[in-house]
C-alpha cells in the first residue's frame, strides 16, 4: 500500500472517528488533517502547514462580505424587516387555500434573501406566524415543517453567504455575480414546490382562507415594505452592474439596515451591542471553520484526490447521468451530518473537477451543491435548521419528521431538475452577460 492511500485512509477515518465521536466539525477537519500531515513522511520536518494554510486559507479579501452580511442579517432581525414582509405577504396571497402557509413561505424567501440566513428567516417568521398557524387549524408540526423548508430557499436567492464560500472554493471558475443571478430561479423552484404541497394539503385537510383584501390596502403594506425590498435591488443589482464587489455590497447592505431599522423606529442603539456581540461570534465559527477547511482542501490537492477521483469515476461509470446521481447522492447523505460551510469547502474541490470534465458548468454545480446541503440542513442527525425550527414552534423534532417528508421529497425533484437541466441555473448568467 502506498504513502498516499495511506495517507487518504487516515484523513478519511480519523475524520469521521472524531465526527462519530461527536467532536465539533470545524475540530475534526483540523485534527484529521494535522494528524494526516504528521504521518507523511515528507512534511514531518514541518506540522506548522497546516496552520499556514489555515491562516493563508481566509486571507481574501471577498471573505469579507460574510461577516458584513452576517451583521446586516442580525440588524434586519431587530429593525422590524420581518413583520412588514409578512403583512405584505399575507396582503398579496393570504386568501388562497393554505394562505397563512403561503404567508409563511413568501416571507422566507423574502426575508431570507434579504438576510441571506436561513435561520434568521426561519426564527423570525415561525416565531411571528406558528400562534396564528395553530389558531387557524394548522398542526404545530406542520408549522413547523412548513417554515423550515422555506427557510432554506434565502441560502440559494441571493446575497447568500454559502454561494460566496462556493466561490471560494470552487478556485475563481464561479464569479459571486454569477453565483447571485443563478440562484433565483433555483430559489423560487424550491419555493414554489413547497407551495404546491401546502395547497395540496390545505384541500384536502379543508383550512380555512384568510378574507380577501382591497387593493388600497395591498398597496399599503407593499409601501411599508418596499424600502425592505429595496435591499435586494440595491445590493444585487450593484454587483451584477459592475458599481461594487459582493464585499462592498455587504458593507452598503450595514448601511442600509442600520438606516432602515432607525426608520422603522424599531432600532435603538442600546440594541447595537448585542447585534455586534452576536455577530462576532457567528463570524468566528464561521471563519474557524472555513480556515480549517482550507487547510483540508489543501491537503486534498496535495494528494490527488480530486484527480484520482475524477479519472475513478469516469473510467468505471461510463453513463454521465449515474456519475451525478452518485454525487448527489453522496452529498445528500453528507449533509445529514456535516454543516453547509464545511461541506462545501471540502466537497467542492473533490467533486468540481469531475464535473467539469463531464462538461457541467462550475456556476450549475454551485446550485446543485447548495441545494443538496439545504436538504441536509432540514434532516436529522445535525439538520441546523431542523432544529430551530422545531424549538421556534415549540414541537418536538420526531414530530416534525413525518410532516417534513413530502416537503423534502419535492425538494429533491427540484435537485434532479437541477442536474439534468443546466439551463434553469445558467440562463440568467447568460443573460446578463456573466458567463459564456
Amino acid at each position: 500500500m502506498s504513502i498516499e492511500t495511506i495517507s487518504i485512509l487516515v484523513l478519511f477515518l480519523s475524520f469521521f472517528a472524531l465526527l462519530a465521536y461527536g467532536v465539533p466539525v470545524a475540530y475534526a477537519i483540523g485534527i484529521s488533517s494535522t494528524l494526516t500531515l504528521v504521518l507523511n513522511m515528507i512534511f514531518m520536518p514541518s506540522v506548522t502547514t497546516i496552520s499556514q494554510r489555515m491562516t493563508t486559507g481566509i486571507d481574501n479579501f471577498a471573505l469579507l462580505a460574510i461577516p458584513f452580511f452576517i451583521l446586516a442579517g442580525e440588524i434586519m432581525n431587530r429593525g422590524g424587516i420581518a413583520d412588514r414582509l409578512i403583512a405584505f405577504a399575507k396582503s398579496l396571497i393570504g386568501s388562497f387555500p393554505g394562505g397563512l402557509a403561503f404567508v409563511n413561505i413568501i416571507s422566507a424567501m423574502l426575508f431570507g434573501a434579504i438576510s441571506g440566513s436561513a435561520i434568521a428567516a426561519a426564527s423570525a417568521i415561525g416565531s411571528t406566524l406558528t400562534d396564528k398557524m395553530v389558531d387557524e387549524g394548522y398542526p404545530r408540526e406542520y408549522c413547523a415543517a412548513v417554515n423550515i423548508t422555506s427557510s432554506t430557499t434565502g441560502l440559494l436567492i441571493p446575497p447568500s453567504n454559502v454561494l460566496i464560500i462556493f466561490a471560494l472554493a470552487s478556485g475563481g471558475t464561479a464569479s459571486v455575480a454569477a453565483l447571485f443571478i443563478a440562484g433565483y430561479i433555483p430559489g423560487i423552484l424550491v419555493g414554489l414546490a413547497i407551495m404546491i404541497m401546502v395547497y395540496m394539503y390545505a384541500i384536502r385537510k379543508g383550512l380555512p382562507r384568510a378574507p380577501r383584501v382591497g387593493f388600497k390596502q395591498l398597496f399599503r403594506d407593499f409601501g411599508r415594505a418596499f424600502l425592505s425590498l429595496t435591499l435586494l435591488v440595491v445590493v444585487v443589482g450593484g454587483i451584477v452592474g459592475g458599481i461594487f464587489t459582493a464585499t462592498e455590497a455587504a458593507a452598503i447592505a450595514v448601511v442600509y439596515a442600520v438606516l432602515l431599522g432607525f426608520y422603522n423606529k424599531q432600532l435603538k442603539f442600546s440594541d447595537f451591542r448585542p447585534i455586534l456581540l452576536k455577530s462576532a461570534k457567528t463570524t468566528a465559527i464561521v471563519m474557524f471553520l472555513i480556515s480549517t477547511s482550507m487547510a483540508m482542501s489543501w491537503l486534498f490537492s496535495f494528494e490527488s484526490i480530486p484527480q484520482n477521483l475524477t479519472g475513478f469515476l469516469l473510467e468505471s461509470v461510463k453513463n454521465p447521468l449515474l456519475v451525478l446521481l452518485f454525487i448527489n447522492i453522496t452529498l445528500l447523505i453528507v449533509g445529514t451530518f456535516m454543516d453547509m460551510t464545511p461541506a462545501v469547502l471540502i466537497f467542492t474541490p473533490i467533486f468540481l473537477p469531475v464535473v467539469m470534465a463531464l462538461g457541467m458548468h462550475p456556476v450549475q454545480f454551485g446550485m446543485i451543491i447548495v441545494l443538496n446541503l439545504c436538504i441536509g440542513v432540514c434532516t436529522p442527525p445535525v439538520g441546523t435548521l431542523l432544529f430551530v425550527g422545531s424549538g421556534v414552534a415549540n414541537v418536538p423534532v420526531t414530530k416534525v419528521i413525518k410532516p417534513l417528508l413530502p416537503l423534502l421529497g419535492v425538494m429533491v425533484l427540484v435537485l434532479m431538475l437541477l442536474t439534468y437541466i443546466p439551463e434553469l441555473s445558467l440562463w440568467m448568467p447568460r443573460f446578463f452577460g456573466l458567463i459564456d
